[in-house]
This record gives C-alpha cells, structure tokens and sequence, in this order.
C-alpha cells in the first residue's frame, strides 16, 4: 500500500486492457466484458421484473429476454441527454419485456400487497425515464458491492482494507492510520488507487 509495498499486487490481474471501459469493451463485442454485465446486472434485472409483476420461474425467463435484448441493441445506447445512464436504459428495456411477456402470455400481472394488477402494468407503461432510475438505495449498493468485488483481487490486501474502511465504513484516514501502522497519506492514496480502477474499469455503468 505504501511507496516500499511491490506494485504487482495494485495492477491488473489480467490482460485486459483496463485503458477501455466495460462499456467500450461491451460495444467491442468482448465476451469478458459481457460475463461482467451479466454478473453486475442479472440481480437488478430480477428485481426489475418482480416489481413488474413477474413471478416465479417466469422472472428467470423475463431476465435472459432482457439480457439478450441489450446485447441485440446495445449500439443504441445513447447518452445524449442530462440523466441519461446504461441503468436506465436497461431498465427501461426490462419494462417493455415485462409488458411483451404479459401481452403475449395472456395474463395479468400479480400487484404485490393486493395492489390492482391493472393499475400496476398502467404504472409500468407510463414509467418515465428519471424514474426508472429511482431504485431502492439497497439495490443499488448492490451493484456497486458486485463491481468491488469484481476488481479486489487487483489489489494487495492491506490496500483493500485502507480502501474498505474509508469509503465504506466510513472511518476516517488518520484513525485507519494509526491502526494499520502507516501515514494518513498512504491510506488517502489508497483509497485514491481503488476508486480510479472503478472509474477506469466501469466508466458510467454503475451510476
């Protein structure tokens, strides 16, 4: 973590090519980059489709359909105006599976608490953009945990844990510090590094 610490430890386990983002590398058709999304995704998109009304084994259907359905049309994807993200985007493509699956199955979706199945497909269709990035602060923590875990083998574990207990434990920098036996700047650099390989590695996509 400190200067003295080895650098192989703080750099890309893999060839990967971290200069693109997974974004980039998703439009580049990388199979890697896709296994990523999927993992980072996949439990956003079932939570997508249960509030939609979806149940049962039929979620796990409605959720490969999206999955298929982004990569099929994904250099649609624009950013072209304030609030537009690769979340909403895809969450705007799990509403339009959502009612598909209704329209073409012949159901009525299943309101949770005894709301109106009716009234719930009317809130699906009328979602508006900003909205469809309203979720919960608990799902969206997990997809931001899914992403650390993706890039913490890129680093030694003393950097992890500087970085673990400033940003999400909140501590602060000279108490870790002093705990850890190194200066409040090594910590700061630390958290600095693991920030930067997010940025570097997931661009917009976990906003």
């Amino acid at each position: 973590m400190a200067a003295s610490e080895s650098q192989p430890p703080d750099t890309p386990s893999s060839q990967q090519g971290t200069s693109k983002t997974l974004l980039q590398r998703l439009r580049a058709n990388d199979s890697e980059a896709w296994r990523i999304m999927v993992q980072l995704y996949t439990p956003l998109v079932r939570y997508w489709a249960t509030r939609g009304g979806v149940r049962g084994v039929d979620v796990e259907d409605v959720t490969q359909d999206v999955l298929q359905a982004a990569a099929a049309h994904l250099h649609k994807f624009r950013r072209d105006r304030p609030g537009d993200s690769f979340r909403g985007w895809l969450c705007g493509i799990t509403r339009n599976m959502v009612l598909q699956y209704f329209r073409h199955s012949g159901r009525n979706p299943r309101g949770r608490g005894g709301t109106d199945a009716l009234v719930q497909l009317r809130q699906l269709e009328d979602t508006t953009p900003a909205e469809e990035n309203e979720d919960p602060v608990e799902e969206l923590d997990g997809l931001r945990r899914r992403a650390l875990e993706l890039v913490r083998s890129q680093f030694e574990e003393r950097t992890w844990q500087a970085f673990w207990m400033t940003v999400i434990e909140g501590r602060s920098p000279t108490d870790i510090a002093a705990e850890m036996g190194v200066s409040a700047t090594a910590i700061r650099m630390a958290k600095s590094r693991v920030l930067r390989r997010l940025k570097e590695t997931f661009g917009d996509l976990i906003q």
